[in-house]
């Protein structure tokens, strides 16, 4: 991983464009293209209501290990439980030719506290070409492969450990500010890009934490049709607490169809940042000065295999085994965390309509933490969801 030395300056300068050619990924946070329409055959505003239902059994294998990962030296702690994950409800409305208007929320969270969770979602959009709309409020900004689907289409068990630590550091994951977006073409090389402005802590906060916002731009090459393969280059810089903060990333996928029936669906993603959330959670007086002494670093490799069976009851089965490496603090105090997780999933509908998966996720740490999360773990899954 070379490309983590760079300049992080010099990197942000160069990411100004982005693409997106990967036809087998759903967007439920951009959408650059509208759909052609009629103008004066359309009546506004047009009203479209999506949902995804998502429950989970867990079981714990592991002695003493929680179905959260966390260890309990003295024995307590659950080791199974049905787990209601997603009940999300999508409203999109139309309002004009240019503008749209999205509301997401997820029901499930008002199990636990809400005040920052349920509205997921809550963005207006104005496209004024192909080439540059402009996207504003409460919305997943481009900075990695994952924030170009939704959880219903994930190939795997839940989104990468990555994409959830870099979700905590304001690159990811729901955040509220502004983004421009587009679509063009470099010769005969498709590229969109993403550009992104975000207070960078979190969702549904009623203000910025502090003064500093989080810059971030996106690009991605599609450089071969055939094989749908996709080169994504991510950097974005910011401040923090009065202290400059970066991330960087690269990304890779592709779709192979090898017959009408069978196809492979390769997704790799690697991303380095300076851990802020780490750095100030140390005392003023015993921390370092320059916060990029605290390093993430983060690769992951998901293989998805897939055989449309197209029967009345049973519309395909896919195999995938995801592996990832995760270092929350690299530089200080390294315990990398590797995770392997495979999955086997039934689709019942066409389009995830419907769909059942099994896997195990085998967790496995350098330096075993007693009554931590860091801690040899080893959960069986069984997932279930309906998106309509």
């Amino acid at each position: 991983m070379a490309f983590f030395s760079l300049k992080k300056r010099s990197l942000i300068l160069c990411i100004l464009m982005g693409c997106f050619t990967a036809n087998a990924q759903i967007q439920d946070s951009l959408q650059t293209t509208p759909k052609p329409q009629e103008e004066d055959n359309v009546k506004y505003p047009q009203l479209q209501i999506k949902g995804l239902f998502q429950a989970r059994y867990l079981v714990g294998m592991s002695k003493d290990v929680d179905v959260n990962g966390l260890h309990h030296s003295d024995g307590s702690g659950t080791s199974n439980n049905f787990m209601l994950k997603y009940m999300r409800v999508q409203v999109r409305a139309q309002i004009s030719k240019r503008t749209e208007v999205v509301a997401l929320a997820n029901l499930a969270d008002f199990k636990n506290d809400p005040k920052s969770r349920v509205l997921e979602n809550a963005y207006l959009k104005y496209t004024f070409s192909p080439k540059l709309a402009f996207t504003v409020g409460q919305f997943r900004p481009w900075f990695g492969i994952e924030e170009t689907y939704p959880i219903d289409i994930i190939k795997s068990l839940d989104w990468s450990n990555q994409y959830s630590e870099f979700g905590k550091l304001g690159w990811t994951s729901f955040q509220i500010g502004l983004s421009a977006t587009g679509q063009v073409k470099l010769g005969e090389i498709p590229l969109q890009y993403a550009v992104s402005v975000v207070n960078g802590n979190g969702k549904n906060q009623v203000n910025d934490n502090d003064n500093g916002k989080q810059y971030s731009t996106r690009l991605l090459f599609g450089l071969s049709k055939k094989y749908n393969f996709n080169v994504g280059l991510n950097g974005g810089i910011g401040e923090v607490f009065s202290k400059k903060v970066y991330a960087v990333g690269v990304d890779l996928s592709s779709m192979v169809q090898f017959d009408p029936r069978w196809s492979l669906d390769m997704q790799l993603e690697a991303k380095q940042a300076t851990n802020h959330v780490l750095y100030n959670s140390i005392a003023p007086e015993v921390r370092p000065d320059n916060p990029d002494q605290y390093l993430i670093r983060g690769v992951y490799f998901l293989p998805n295999l897939r055989y449309e069976i197209n029967h009345k009851n049973l519309s395909a089965f896919e195999l995938s085994c995801r592996y990832e490496y995760l270092d929350t603090n690299f530089r200080m105090a390294s315990n990398p965390r590797q995770t392997i997780t495979p999955m086997v999933g039934l689709e019942f509908l066409k389009n995830y309509g419907a769909r059942i998966q099994l896997g195990v996720q085998f967790d496995r740490y350098k330096y075993q933490v007693e009554n931590t999360n860091q801690y040899n773990n080893n959960l069986f899954i069984v997932q279930v969801q309906s998106r309509f």
